[in-house]
């Protein structure tokens, strides 16, 4: 019964039409209809093998990629594909492993993993051995993706060391041979195939003029191209039944192979579903404020790589005369105008100093362009691109200005922007911001977070989001990082903010509003109130920030009753709840509050906790937690409590702080962070 309520609640907050295409996806799992399509498309294909890959861009020049990278700059980047041509990449970012596309059991057709994921557990086995990870999909996927062709391809196309077009072709000819058109767990995911295709064709191009790259050769990976083009259409119904990035990829998948491989049959089908989803996608997907739908930071940086792989499609297929006439004109209007405000949006989140951004929503650890030699978790490279494409400004120049040249964004001078100030969520200091999180949601939410806040100080990420670590895992790690008891905000009695309806669905979505308030006081440099309610609850927090950086955090939680209620006692726990870094530290306990000192690496840092009415009142337990475990104080301790996930798959230690109070009237808590003047 309750498997029909979720289903019914479902329908009612996701619309028909996502419920009624995710149904239809499954409708063809269930009746075959995918693989007869695949068979009847695979005998098609087989006709003709002749159509070649086409090239699609303006490779940048070597002396240009040196003028960025330097010396320094240029032996990073091979040191990284030194490491691919010894069989190590990094995935999501993180530790070398070996890189294995083959799997001992003989591969199914990929509906048969779809449909009995008990197939998957002999290959989850082998990666538990080759990884020491917990199985999840990903780690089988993540290597299939080809990211790290783009690390050889740069390499070979700086140096001219052959090396690096041996070892591509090496491990391309593996997959291919363990892999074979549709079957396999690598053809189950439209994303992941279209993200392959992709790496493909830009390989294609950028390893055309090495001796390694022989006809025969460039002749089966243009067959791999078609193949995977064809394997896109029939499932698409999943993608938009998601609208997210599901949709923009495989519309620019298929946009590639249109365009990659014209003399194909099916091209001019391609080009049209792939530009018809892509502006779709965009254009629904990214809100008037600038946000993407899945909110999360890490997504919005695909999405913005898709339009760049797009842009750049379209641009040199005008300069050849290739494009037709919609893709001529580029990209419409209002496209451009979402694309603009998402480049603000993700802007006004960089930390000019370290340039990361909160680690908001879910982090998959994708990096499906990976162009460039700054680090997994450093945003300017995309936010740069991003700005010169289509907000018409610039960062400062730096090693993260070679994605640009890759995407053949012109490196013309351009207007500095400082980080762009939206004031309301975004609150700033001369040498800290911070970032209170106020959702209006017209998407399905991805992380329970409304209220949240995100503190940084002088590059350092003081209040923190803990990330996501693993999707798929079996509990406590089943993605579990989305509740908002690891966020930075106030829960009452131990509930989510929202209902958990799925590793990957919040059902009850509710929105959160934000006022700037004008103060008199010149004391105080900004002053922001975020406000939601919730059933009987209502949560107001105000977050001032002061001349001398101090900043001041007040969370009133008021149960509002009904008539009928009043007269009831009704008593709740309320959890203040802050991540810290792992840092050394020092709590002490006094009567009207609690302090907890951090020794950072640029001075010692501090946090006083109060509650009105006072703590002395009060029933109170304060707890520190650091890694799943109970250091301080007193209480049970969730094992996702103190981590905190800089990229997938990888989780480490972090001081969760919190006070919890029981009390049946309204309760205050003030929060004060403040820095070192003397760093």
């Amino acid at each position: 019964m309750n498997r029909i309520l979720l289903a019914l609640k479902a329908l009612r907050q996701l619309g028909l039409q996502q419920v009624g295409l995710y149904a239809l996806y499954k409708v063809g799992l269930a009746t075959g209809h995918y693989r007869r399509t695949e068979n009847r498309e695979q005998r098609l294909e087989n006709r003709d093998s002749s159509v070649k890959i086409h090239d699609l861009f303006n490779l940048p020049s070597r002396d240009e990629i040196l003028g960025i990278l330097g010396k320094d700059g240029r032996e990073k980047l091979l040191a990284e594909a030194d490491e691919i041509v010894d069989g190590k990449i990094r995935l999501f970012g993180g530790e070398a492993v070996p890189l294995r596309l083959t799997f001992d059991e003989p591969p199914r057709h990929w509906t048969a993993y779809e449909t009995d994921p008990s197939l998957l557990s002999p290959l989850y086995s082998l990666l538990s051995n080759i990884y020491s990870l917990i199985p999840d999909i990903k780690f089988i996927w993540e290597p299939a993706r080809f990211g790290w062709a783009f690390t050889l391809g740069r390499a070979y196309h700086l140096s001219g060391n052959e090396k690096y077009a041996e070892t591509f072709w090496h491990y391309a000819e593996i997959f291919l041979d363990a892999n074979p058109p549709y079957l396999g767990p690598n053809w189950m995911s439209g994303q992941e195939v279209a993200l392959r295709l992709m790496a493909f064709v830009w390989a294609a191009q950028v390893f055309a003029s090495s001796f390694h790259s022989m006809p025969k050769r460039l002749a089966r990976l243009s067959q791999s191209v078609a193949q995977h083009a064809t394997r896109i259409p029939p499932t698409l119904v999943y993608a938009r039944s998601q609208n997210n990035n599901h949709l923009l990829t495989e519309a620019a998948g298929l946009l590639t192979a249109g365009l990659a491989l014209p003399e194909h049959p099916q091209s001019a089908k391609w080009r049209a579903l792939g530009w018809k989803w892509l502006n779709r996608g965009f254009q629904s997907q990214i809100d008037g404020y600038g946000e993407y739908s899945q909110h999360s930071t890490n997504y919005h940086r695909l999405m913005l790589q898709v339009a760049f792989w797009a842009r750049a499609l379209t641009t040199t297929s005008t300069e050849r005369g290739q494009a037709d006439t919609k893709l001529h004109k580029g990209f419409p209007r209002k496209t451009l105008d979402r694309l603009t405000a998402a480049t603000h949006w993700l802007y006004a989140l960089l930390d000019p100093v370290s340039g990361r951004v909160p680690n908001l929503g879910a982090n998959d650890g994708a990096y499906i362009f990976p162009l460039t030699v700054c680090p997994f978790d450093d945003y300017r490279p995309v936010i740069q691109a991003a700005a010169r494409a289509f907000a018409g400004y610039e960062l400062p120049r730096g090693a993260w200005d070679e994605m640009s040249l890759w995407f053949g964004i012109p490196l013309e001078d351009k207007k500095y922007v400082p980080t762009p100030r939206y004031l309301g969520d975004h609150l700033y200091a001369k040498n800290s911001w911070a970032y209170l999180r106020t959702a209006q949601f017209t998407s399905r939410p991805s992380h329970a977070d409304q209220l949240h806040l995100d503190l940084w100080w002088r590059g350092l990420n003081i209040a923190q989001d803990a990330g996501t670590y693993l999707y798929n895992a079996a509990a406590p790690w089943d993605n579990s990082l989305t509740t908002a008891r690891v966020h930075n905000t106030v829960t009452v009695n131990g509930r989510d903010q929202m209902t958990r309806a799925g590793r990957f669905l919040y059902l009850d979505w509710f929105d959160a509003y934000r006022q700037n308030i004008i103060e008199s006081n010149p004391a105080i440099l900004q002053c922001v109130i975020g406000r939601y309610r919730k059933d009987s609850l209502r949560h107001t927090r105000t977050v001032t920030v002061y001349a001398d950086e101090l900043w001041r955090v007040e969370d009133e939680m008021l149960t509002m009753r009904s008539p009928f209620s009043s007269f009831i006692f009704h008593p709740s726990s309320f959890i203040l709840h802050w991540l810290l870094p792992d840092w050394e530290w020092k709590v002490e306990n006094r009567d009207s509050r609690v302090e907890i000192s951090l020794k950072s690496p640029l001075g010692v840092i501090m946090l006083a906790l109060q509650t009105d009415p006072p703590l002395s009142t009060l029933h109170s337990l304060i707890s520190l937690a650091r890694g799943g475990e109970l250091i301080y104080g007193e209480g049970s301790v969730l094992p996702i409590r103190g981590w905190a996930s800089p990229t997938y798959g990888v989780k480490i230690p972090a001081l969760s702080f919190t006070l919890e109070v029981t009390s049946a009237e309204t309760v205050k808590f003030t929060s004060e962070f403040s820095f070192p003047t003397n760093h």
